[in-house]
């Protein structure tokens, strides 16, 4: 079968009239090579393709084959949570055809009841395992499998994760049909060899890449070719990113870190905003006053509106979700005309750019040292390069100083192929996490079960399952002397009490006895110290801790070092426990500042973080107050549960205990049951009693949301007050302003 266009695609009439109305009447060639396989009768398949080069819709018109055919809904799998909204998003449009799409990329404790109506779920790697722990009925509908960015079984941190869940959804669901979607890598047969599935790998894309290198004013490219860079300025990247600004093009920037990205941000913009049009600066600066919101903003915040009006933003891990979308979107509307990233944002979403310039391509960790980045990541973010249907192609480049560093790049990273890929499982840690749940889940009873599930891996299909042995006796030893295991005479494996529920909640088996052990020994519980206690998970991720403020953190652990939970680890003996021990105190002062309702522009200034960072503690740390209420109870210390609990609410909140009324009122966020408060509406009685034109007038509050409030509390509502029409669009715009300051 030759199928090279959208109709010739043997899918239901309805599913074809949608996907060409969208503007999808031809197939790219690499397309037209996987429908020559028997992937639409449902044999697995591995597509290893380029960016943009068309993976997602091979994968959506199989999901919607096997849909509209009655084999099941679709499992469609992302590493993050970025990837999870934007797919879920694309496939929204499956709606009007009858084609329910659902996401959950949290709350591990839940079985995902709300997915059983879906026929299209996107889950990240994580989510999906925490729904196999709970073994929902509806997952046992599931007829396809995609899973995106497949080669992230590579990944030492994501990797096992991704590696198990696939074993166990091929143990689960041995029916199922399975498309994996990757990059470009070397081993990709070994990954079809391991799914039995067809392999398709092309090097195509939809818009031409060229690899090149710059050095002294011009770009050598991979092809022969060379493009001299006029040096109208005595910047070089200034000098790069202009070129193609001129041609109306626009440029992403790797760079190695969060602090490059401003810096280099602010370094370029002085170059950048003269090349903008009138309209453009317009838009851009109504854009960017949504952002800047007033005297409690962070710094960060206001130097990101301002240097989005001269058509330049940064993007790293440290902005919040709101800033995030803002940037991507003005950067998707051809309005900011450069963005500075950190190489997240390759994995991340679909954001190409005509030019893509890799600036830094060693990185520097304090274990390691400084070393060049694998080829893989450097092809992920070189793919960026090129915008389908706005460039005939794109162009990658890395910066030399030297001749000679311009031939080490050209060897290294344009004339080589991509490392292959390798299983990361082989680690006593990421072994117990995982043997740990399907213990729980009786998916495994006998050391014979285990062996057949580990037959599953990637790890087995590369070496032989006995290499892992010695991990695998490791981490059982490790959850049976833990007491999570039990172990009856015929030598089959039961959870305990604390194991069933530490695999329920989702928490390292490390975590579960850190928390029932620290809690047991605890003679009382303060703030600081249970904070300190879940930034001394592993789970928590923490801030990093400069020099210059090693002193102030060690001064603030002396004077409540009675209060920790956990040994203070010997800063002479221990340093590098020590170093983590500071990051960990740090996080901890972060989560305090933010339940004592500090305003965020201090709370970021003082810790020198973001608000993305902020709101990645915090809702990092209301999960495992939540779990650690839950080990406490099933470890008979339910006396504990009442100060855990209330702490968990003032995180996720942000305030302090008097508030946790107030804030349970849809709409009322901390800024505004603060002001509720100190004006006298203290509670939701006085929500209730108190006139609704009294509540009104109380700042950031206003007539609609008093009516609203009102309502919530079932109380009786005023008439609403005329209002002039340019009062009116006051209110509006001071409504999108609070909205924008209440999102978290």
């Amino acid at each position: 079968m030759n199928i090279t266009n959208i109709d010739e695609i043997p899918l239901n009439k309805k599913i074809l009239t949608l996907l060409q109305q969208s503007g999808i009447t031809k197939l790219f060639p690499p397309q037209t090579e996987v429908f020559r396989t028997p992937v639409l009768e449902g044999k697995n398949l591995v597509l290893a393709i380029p960016t943009s080069s068309g993976k997602t819709l091979v994968a959506e018109i199989c999901m919607l084959k096997a849909i509209s055919e009655g084999k099941g809904k679709a499992l469609y799998l992302v590493p993050l949570r970025s990837l999870a909204q934007e797919k879920h998003t694309e496939f929204k449009k499956y709606e009007r055809l009858g084609i329910i799409t659902a996401m959950s990329i949290g709350d591990f404790d839940s079985k995902g009841s709300q997915l059983s109506d879906a026929d299209i779920i996107v889950l990240t790697t994580e989510r999906a395992d925490s729904i196999i722990r709970h073994q929902p009925e509806w997952m046992n509908d599931i007829g396809i499998i995609v899973i995106d960015e497949v080669h992230l079984v590579n990944d030492f941190n994501r990797g096992p994760t991704l590696e198990m869940v696939i074993a166990k959804l091929k143990h689960l669901l041995p029916a199922a049909q399975i498309i994996a979607l990757s990059a470009t890598i070397s081993n990709a047969d070994e990954i079809a060899g391991w799914l039995e599935g067809e392999l398709v790998r092309s090097v195509w894309r939809p818009v031409d890449l060229k690899e090149g290198v710059y050095h002294d004013g011009t770009i050598r490219f991979e092809d022969t070719s060379e493009r001299a860079i006029p040096r109208r300025r005595n910047d070089t990247l200034a000098n790069l990113v202009c070129d193609i600004i001129d041609e109306d093009g626009q440029v992403l920037i790797f760079v190695s870190s969060r602090r490059s990205t401003v810096s280099v941000c602010r370094n370029l913009s002085k170059a950048i905003r003269p090349l903008l049009s009138p309209e453009v600066a317009n838009q851009l600066h109504r854009i960017a006053t949504t952002l800047n919101i007033g005297p409690s903003t962070p710094a960060a915040t206001k130097d990101l509106a301002s240097l989005m009006t001269s058509g330049i933003a940064f993007h790293h891990a440290g902005l919040s979700n709101t800033e995030r979308a803002l940037v991507e979107d003005g950067f998707r509307m051809n309005l900011l005309k450069a963005v500075v990233a950190t190489p997240t944002l390759a994995a991340g979403v679909n954001l190409p750019a005509r030019r893509v310039i890799i600036r830094d391509y060693r990185r520097f960790e304090q274990s390691r040292g400084s070393y060049p980045i694998p080829i893989l990541e450097y092809k992920q973010m070189a793919g960026r390069a090129g915008r389908p249907k706005y460039d005939q192609y794109g162009e990658s480049v890395l910066i030399a100083k030297t001749e000679s560093e311009q031939d080490f790049l050209f060897e290294h990273y344009l004339q080589s192929e991509p490392e292959p890929i390798s299983s990361k499982l082989a680690s006593q840690r990421a072994l117990q996490f995982h043997l740990l749940s399907a213990i729980a889940t009786q998916m495994t009873q006998s050391r014979t079960d285990i062996d057949a599930l580990l037959d599953g891996t990637f790890y087995s299909f590369q070496l032989e399952r006995w290499r892992i042995t010695h991990y695998v006796e490791l981490a059982l030893d490790y959850l049976v002397h833990g007491g999570l295991v039990q172990v009856d005479k015929a030598g089959n494996f039961y959870a305990t009490a604390l194991g069933q529920r530490a695999s329920e909640l989702y928490i390292d088996p490390s975590t579960a006895i850190l928390f029932r052990d620290a809690l047991a020994e605890a003679d009382e519980l303060s703030e600081i110290g249970l904070l300190h206690l879940m930034c001394h998970s592993d789970y928590q991720p923490v801030s990093y801790v400069a020099r210059t403020e090693v002193e102030e953190i060690d001064s603030i652990k002396n004077a409540s070092e009675d209060y920790f939970l956990v040994p203070v680890p010997d800063g002479w003996d221990n340093p590098e426990g020590y170093t983590r021990f500071l990051a960990e105190l740090k996080t901890a002062l972060v989560l305090l500042d933010w339940i004592n309702e500090i305003p965020e522009n201090t709370l970021t200034d003082r810790f020198n973080v973001g608000m993305g960072d902020v709101h990645r503690y915090v809702q990092s740390a209301e999960w495992l107050l939540y779990s650690a209420s839950e080990i406490a109870r099933v470890s008979n210390l339910s006396h504990l549960i009442s100060p855990i609990q209330n702490l968990r609410s003032r995180i996720k909140h942000g305030v302090r205990s008097e508030l946790l009324e107030l804030v349970t009122l849809k709409g009322i966020g901390r800024i505004r049951a603060r002001m509720l408060y100190n004006h006298g509406v203290k509670g939701l009685i006085d929500v209730h009693h108190v006139a609704q034109s009294e509540i009104a007038r109380i700042p950031s509050i206003g007539n609609t949301l008093a009516v609203s409030i009102k309502k919530q509390v079932g109380a009786e509502v005023e008439p609403e007050p005329s209002r002039s029409p340019s009062r009116q669009l006051s209110k509006t715009h001071s409504d999108i302003q609070q909205k924008i300051s209440d999102d978290y």
